[in-house]
């Protein structure tokens, strides 16, 4: 039981720091109003592989894995949004 904790926090850790990793980019398209330098390809790619990895850690019951996906989904969609507005 305590490995589950263990690698759970391991989990948790990993994807605050990955999650938490894409709000400089956030901040510099909208501050900037621009998204030229991001690939549409890599933005929809990227929105679908996190958002199956969501599914994933939804399925498995691995809340570390759906909630750091969910929050990453969540800002790379921003970063979508900002790319079709701004180009």
């Amino acid at each position: 039981m305590i490995f589950d904790n263990t690698t759970e926090g391991l989990g948790l850790l990993a994807g605050t720091l990955t999650t938490v990793s894409f709000l400089p980019q956030v901040i510099q398209v909208w501050q900037a109003r621009s998204a030229k330098g991001l690939s549409f390809q890599w933005i929809i790619l990227f929105s679908t592989g996190v958002f199956l990895w969501f599914l994933y850690g939804l399925i498995s019951d691995a809340p570390s894995v759906f909630i750091a996906n969910g929050i990453t989904l969540g800002l790379v969609w921003i970063i979508l949004y900002f790319k079709i507005k701004y180009g």
